[in-house]
């Protein structure tokens, strides 16, 4: 007898990490809430517990510690929770690290999603009638598969040919080929959506703005790649879940969606407006935060510009950020970031220190 859906039963890979905690947090609040939210994480050095502390009393959420490359767990999650649909969020998600170590990208980023998308697919060929019909696997992606984009040119679109540059962006690229694949190939239902910067509360300060935060604090050098001038297209955290969650209710199958903040600065621009908040909300003593900006050897292959057209996304399901600014969005995130510190120490301890020391210490200056 075929297996159906739970309620409306969400599966959430990846929740303990940066996007999937904001994710799972307003997910719980949406109006049409899940009956059930079930988070599916291995909890690695980017995957906290503290990230989704808050959660753990709201009895439509479970938690389940599991690595989306064990296809024994992730089968068994499946056929114990019986989700109607899935997001797909795990992800090992930065730059530098996938410079140094490019094994565990292709592991998690194209291994486990193809174990997570067999084990959709054979839950999905499982359903029938309504419970098939509604059933969906969205893949979230970034916007990094396209390359590196021309000072002048427009901004990516779903059209643009892949062409990725780094480690990170070459196992992204091959996991939304596989989903593709998938869609193609065996009918499952799947979304893709590939989103530019995102910045917000509760990621890891390895990232550009919390790693500046942390590091104005302990009063230490504010590395800047090369020139400072590479461009990036940022988005508010929650402004892309709440496109996440607006892909689930209304997306087409079978088709990509770009999210991008249509809001475009250089890195150097960034960090200097991070320095201008902190002075204003925790000055320091003899003189700017922006003093301690220091222009270090450049990542290898460090794409030039980064931008993504949201239009498509617009146009078919009227989305739109919430957040009014870019520097509104840097004013409540920095303040999130100093009211949290706390959270900042539990969240760095291990081997933070030592990934540090081994991709910024090696690095003089520029």
């Amino acid at each position: 007898m075929p297996l159906e859906p739970i309620g409306k039963t969400l599966l959430v890979t990846g929740g303990c990490g940066f996007i999937g905690s904001n994710f799972l947090r307003l997910a719980l609040r949406a109006p049409a809430a899940w009956t059930r939210i079930i988070n599916l994480d291995k909890l690695t050095y980017a995957g906290r517990l503290e990230n989704v502390a808050g959660l753990a009393g709201d009895p439509r959420y479970s938690f389940v510690h599991a690595d989306i490359c064990d296809p024994e767990a992730v089968a068994g999650v499946f056929a114990e929770h019986r989700p109607s649909a899935v997001v797909h969020l795990a992800a090992e998600s930065h730059v530098d690290r996938s410079i140094l170590h490019p094994q565990a990208f292709v592991r998690t980023n194209v291994e486990g999603t193809l174990v997570l998308l067999e084990a959709a697919q054979r839950f999905w060929a499982s359903l029938e009638g309504s419970a098939r019909e509604g059933f969906r696997f969205l893949h979230a992606s970034t916007d990094e598969v396209y390359g590196s984009l021309a000072p002048e040119a427009p901004p990516f679109t779903e059209a643009s040919p892949y062409a990725p540059r780094s480690p990170y962006a070459a196992s992204k690229a091959a996991s939304d080929h596989l989903v593709r694949a998938y869609s193609a190939t065996y009918g499952l239902p799947v979304l893709l959506s590939n989103c530019s910067n995102n910045y917000g509360p509760f990621q890891l300060p390895e990232k550009l703005i919390p790693l500046l935060i942390r590091f104005a604090l302990q009063g230490r050098p504010l590395p800047v790649y090369g020139d400072g001038l590479q461009v990036r297209d940022w988005l508010y955290v929650e402004d892309h879940c709440r496109a996440l969650l607006l892909l689930l209710a209304a997306g087409r199958p079978g088709q990509t969606y770009n999210v991008g903040g249509e809001e475009e600065r250089t890195n150097l621009a960034i960090t200097e407006q991070v320095c201008r908040l902190l002075d204003a909300l925790r000055p320091k003593a003899g003189g700017s935060y922006r003093d301690q900006i220091e222009l270090v050897a450049d990542r290898p292959g460090h794409d030039r510009r980064y931008a993504v057209d949201a239009g498509k996304l617009r146009r078919e399901l009227g989305w739109r950020p919430h957040m009014e600014s870019l520097e509104d969005g840097l004013s409540t995130t920095v303040a999130w970031y100093l009211e949290h510190e706390g959270w900042m120490e539990q969240v760095t301890g291990g081997g933070y220190s030592g990934w540090i020391a081994e991709n910024y210490d090696r690095r003089g200056q520029s």
